[in-house]
């Protein structure tokens, strides 16, 4: 494993969830050239924009965490948007990270890269075997197309450009809106907001069955920049040319009500919980297979209560502050 500190290293996406963490992963480790801007700085739809920052930036490394993201209603509503800003996002960056000379580029995908009716747990080797999930499919589509963009460059320029598929990702910087968030932002408002109430029940959809794989995001990050500073003969001996992926997640899942049972013990709240069957449930299980992540000598250290804890924090901190004041 090679760690050069003075290296210039690119963030793109540095302000949503996990390129926020990848930057304060990289400041622990001692990294002190990480670059970043905003969407103000550099638009990464315009092409000439994309080239004339690396240009001037003689950037060593990336880590290409900027996308177009959002849950079902924003992807069933704006599907052209999702696949064509993330499919230039991508494309942008990784061709002009060939042409000025960057040989190290880490791409972050999402597991909704897999078919939806893939055996679980989900291996590597299922991709491109059946049907998307229809309500993302042009968001995972993009995705695809990024891990492929990665390998092409890697086959016929001889880069070294890699690619990480989070699980569930939950951590500082989430969205907690209340229509537009994920299932544990949005159970995590609910509950304090209940708290704050006095409520004594809570109502969730669903059966309460599902299951579900959670991966704090500062894990994501330490493991991102694992597989990055992998040297090549270890990541190519574990990866193939055309299925170079690697799943990052914990390989443990849970219920949907011993998810929310864990949040009520973080929130404090002692109401009774209750499930509307009639509502729909999604997948019966998401779980992501981790053994290729494992055999390179990484697994996930945060435990889901811990991780919870860290995040109804935050959430407390920043959403909750700056709404009440």
């Amino acid at each position: 494993m090679t760690r050069d500190l003075k290296q210039n290293v690119f963030v793109a996406g540095h302000r949503g969830m996990v390129g926020s963490a990848i930057v304060r992963r990289l400041h622990a480790l001692g990294y002190t050239r990480i670059l970043t801007t905003s969407r103000d700085e550099l638009n990464l739809l315009d092409q000439q924009a994309v080239q004339a920052f690396f240009k001037e930036q003689k950037v060593d490394q990336v880590y290409l965490a900027a996308a177009k993201v959002g849950g079902i209603h924003a992807n069933n509503t704006y599907p052209a948007d999702f696949i064509y800003e993330n499919l230039i996002i991508q494309a942008n960056i990784i061709q002009a990270a060939h042409q000025y000379g960057v040989h190290k580029l880490l791409f972050l995908g999402s597991s909704c890269i897999y078919p939806k009716h893939a055996e679980q747990p989900m291996r590597e080797e299922v991709l491109l075997t059946g049907n998307l999930e229809a309500t993302n499919e042009p968001y995972a589509i993009a995705k695809i197309a990024g891990i492929k963009l990665c390998e092409s460059y890697n086959r016929q320029h001889d880069r070294d450009y890699r690619s990480v598929m989070p699980t569930n990702l939950y951590g500082p910087q989430d969205n907690y809106h209340p229509e537009n968030s994920h299932v544990i932002p949005a159970l995590l408002r609910r509950f304090h907001e209940a708290v704050q109430r006095g409520d004594k029940e809570i109502v969730i959809w669903g059966s309460g069955t599902p299951m579900r794989e959670f991966l704090h995001v500062d894990d994501m990050a330490a493991a991102s920049v694992y597989v990055m500073e992998l040297d090549s003969a270890t990541y190519q001996a574990n990866t193939q040319p055309m299925l170079s992926h690697i799943n990052v997640g914990t390989g443990v899942d849970c219920s949907i009500c011993e998810l929310a049972k864990t949040i009520a013990n973080v929130t404090g709240f002692s109401g009774r919980l209750s499930f509307d069957t009639s509502k729909p449930d999604g997948a019966p299980r998401k779980l992501m297979d981790v053994s290729r992540l494992k055999a390179l000598g990484w697994q996930a250290s945060i435990s889901l209560e811990d991780g919870l804890g860290s995040a109804y924090d935050w959430y407390v901190s920043n959403v909750e502050q700056a709404r009440t004041h």
